[in-house]
């Protein structure tokens, strides 16, 4: 397969803030890539479009899977480190669940049955209580949290776990702590084989979704004659045949880190080879481009992809509509910043508690387990920290 990968992948020398770029857009253009594809079998693929090797619509648009990550990312900035279930879940109360259904199209099961019972007046963890908790919508949303603890696969994997506390549990959980600590593994450059080590070390060993991940991954690594081979056999180790759900977590990783370890990193073979094996295919696509984003980051995301990624439009999150993932991508990553003078200046102002204060900028807020919040806000994201949508066209 494609990819430059040597003894179980390359070393990038992307540094930390291009790396974000490359996760969170990588994101965005694999669940716009795979969006037609979603919920059909590979034959319906090629009766339809041959081999998907791009684009398949005029207007390529992401869905829940974007416009989660980018609710989340916003949670995470605001929070870092501290981030409990209580702000997860006045979140979704503010922006979701307490406001008019508005479109919200393409929601997932498990977001659906979050919302019911938030909207019933249960709380987190009864929230999570639905027939869905299993589904991949928190590995969807996983990848700002490995962004943010870049090189900590293991706090990656803690703070996934509050905010899918809402929303999952069970296997579910564990499908977003494997995402989130691949891509924090891969924001450090580490190879291919110890970005797998790193999603496989924060789950059960015995769970459904590493049994899925290590017999995807087994797959990929053999030799096979021709791409087509190569994911029936990667498809046929995760699939569960004739199961009318396509958004399993432990299927949706395993596929997933299947095309990551197929193409050996490299972006456009993972991301093009997730879309071709169908299933949930917006957010395989969506995992394995975050993944190989950040482990080369954003010059490996083809301009021609790059390019067509605009501000969410809120068909499914009418709060977000506005946000760029590329502003998510440098609040998590904040630069250096200045060392503090004069007495009580390491203290820093005192964090306001209200989902929809702003990050003030210029502010320092080192958080529990040493992870800071971003210590400052580019103009073009400045407003993404306050929850308050915006409406520019970014070019």
């Amino acid at each position: 397969m494609n990819g430059g990968a040597v003894n179980g992948g390359t070393r990038s020398t992307a540094g930390g803030r291009e790396r974000a770029r490359g996760a969170l857009l990588g994101l965005a253009v694999g669940d716009a890539l795979g969006a037609p594809a979603e919920n059909l079998r590979p034959s319906e693929i090629r009766r339809r479009w041959g081999r998907i090797e791009g684009f398949v619509d005029d207007d390529p648009a992401g869905t829940d899977d974007t416009e989660y990550a980018i609710f989340s990312g916003l949670l995470l900035a605001r929070h870092g480190s501290a981030l409990a279930v209580s702000h997860v879940e006045r979140a979704w109360h503010h922006w979701i669940a307490d406001l008019d259904e508005g479109p919200f199209r393409g929601a997932g099961f498990s977001e659906r049955g979050t919302l019911e019972n938030l909207r019933r007046g249960l709380a987190a963890p009864i929230s999570a209580q639905h027939r869905h908790a299993w589904s991949d919508g928190l590995a969807m949303r996983a990848a700002p949290f490995g962004v943010f603890a870049a090189g900590h696969p293991a706090e990656a994997a803690r703070l996934v776990a509050v905010d899918g506390r809402v929303s999952h549990e069970g296997e579910g959980i564990y499908g977003g702590q494997a995402v989130a600590a691949g891509v924090a593994a891969a924001m450090v450059g580490s190879g291919l084989a110890s970005v797998i080590a790193a999603a496989l070390s924060v789950v059960p060993m015995d769970s459904w979704t590493a049994r899925s991940l290590r017999r995807a991954v087994a797959a990929a690594q053999r030799p096979y004659p021709d791409r087509l081979t190569m994911e029936r056999a990667v498809r046929s180790a995760v699939v569960i045949a004739g199961y009318p759900w396509t958004d399993l977590a432990p299927e949706a990783v395993g596929l997933a880190f299947g095309a990551f370890t197929a193409a050996r990193g490299d972006f456009r073979t993972a991301v093009l080879t997730a879309v071709n094996m169908g299933r949930d295919a917006d957010t395989t696509a969506a995992v394995a481009g975050a993944l190989a984003g950040a482990l080369h980051g954003e010059g490996a995301v083809p301009q021609e992809w790059a390019s067509a990624i605009g501000p969410v439009r809120g068909s499914c999150l009418p709060s977000m509509r506005g946000y760029h993932v590329l502003d998510i991508a440098e609040l998590l990553t904040p630069e250096e910043p200045e060392a503090p003078e004069g007495p009580g200046a390491a203290e820093g102002p005192e964090t306001p508690e209200d989902p929809e204060a702003p990050v003030p900028a210029g502010a320092v807020r080192e958080r529990g387990g040493g992870f800071p919040v971003p210590s400052a806000v580019r103009p073009r994201a400045s407003a993404a920290a306050s929850f308050t949508p915006v409406r520019e066209e970014r070019r």
